[in-house]
């Protein structure tokens, strides 16, 4: 019998802000690399996580969530970067939430017909459905909107139905070698991967306008035998966002910091020090310019 060839590519995880793209790739992998929240915008960079199987190398490139609004600069970079991540991919994997439907997932669906890129539709969160007679008809109506390869109803925090769908994406993915080494799951840089983790808590602990004001920049990353030493750089908007960031007596800073260390104490197995500084720059997340000096560049 013929050995089955081994396969590998690349796959864009595209859909609207808060479907479980992120927690569908930290599930895959078995831990933690994009950040996650309930809050949109949690995820702003493409980020590539590798997961190799005995048969296929799986290169997942998790995408910042589709936004109808175009008018800030930042948007419009979220949403050019979920286009960019479908030009070089050889198969997406669109999400969805249960039953919902809406304008943004009609956009995503937009781009895939525009590239023509062979796509598997992924309804997720079906354990949140509560009436479960009404998810067959859906998947029914779901499969005349698109031209789709499977489309799979799971639960990205299901290991089961995790494996079920990596089994499906492998067998649509080109013959070739794997891309990168057995122990690699992601060509981010740890001063990366930091700076996200930061931005995590301050997403998760702060409310609906601080997350989307502020960016961290990683300015000082040393690694010792025991010890890595992190200084970073919170950027906001305006001076009563810095306040609110820092709180009273300095106590909100200290919590974020607290919880980003321990996160990032797990990621690199020793002991961290984290400094945390917070700076006004004011309007940088409708600047062009200012995003690009803050990393923020076509990808």
């Amino acid at each position: 019998m013929t050995k089955p060839k081994y396969r590998c590519g690349y796959v864009a995880i595209l859909g609207r802000p808060n479907v479980g793209k992120s927690t569908l790739l930290n599930q895959s992998l078995g831990q933690k690399l994009s950040i996650t929240s309930s809050k949109p915008q949690t995820t702003r960079h493409s980020i590539l996580g590798i997961k190799t199987l005995a048969h296929a190398q799986i290169l997942y490139v998790d995408t910042p969530g589709v936004h109808m609004r175009g008018d800030r600069a930042m948007n419009r970079y979220l949403n050019q970067n979920a286009r960019n991540a479908l030009a070089g991919a050889d198969l997406a994997l669109f999400l969805v939430a249960g039953t919902h439907w809406g304008r943004e997932y009609q956009k995503v669906l937009d781009y895939l017909k525009q590239t023509k890129t062979p796509t598997i539709l992924v309804v997720n969160k079906i354990d949140l459905i509560k009436d479960k007679d009404i998810l067959l008809p859906h998947l029914q109506w779901l499969g005349t909107q698109g031209d789709f390869l499977d489309i799979i109803p799971m639960s990205a925090k299901s290991p089961q139905t995790v494996d079920t769908l990596e089994e499906r994406i492998s067998r649509h993915l080109p013959e070739a070698d794997a891309f990168y080494a057995e122990d690699q799951i992601t060509d981010r840089s740890i001063r990366f991967l930091a700076s996200e983790i930061i931005r995590e808590k301050i997403t998760r602990l702060l409310g609906q306008e601080i997350p989307y004001a502020t960016s961290v920049e990683v300015e000082f990353f040393a690694e010792d035998a025991d010890i890595t030493r992190i200084s970073a750089l919170i950027w906001v908007e305006r001076d009563g966002q810095k306040n609110i960031l820092i709180g009273a007596k300095g106590m909100m800073l200290k919590n974020i910091g607290m919880q980003a260390r321990k996160d990032l104490e797990k990621l690199l197995d020793k002991k961290v020090y984290l400094k945390l500084w917070v700076k006004v720059k004011a309007g940088w997340a409708d600047d062009d310019r200012a995003l690009r000096s803050l990393g923020y560049a076509g990808q």
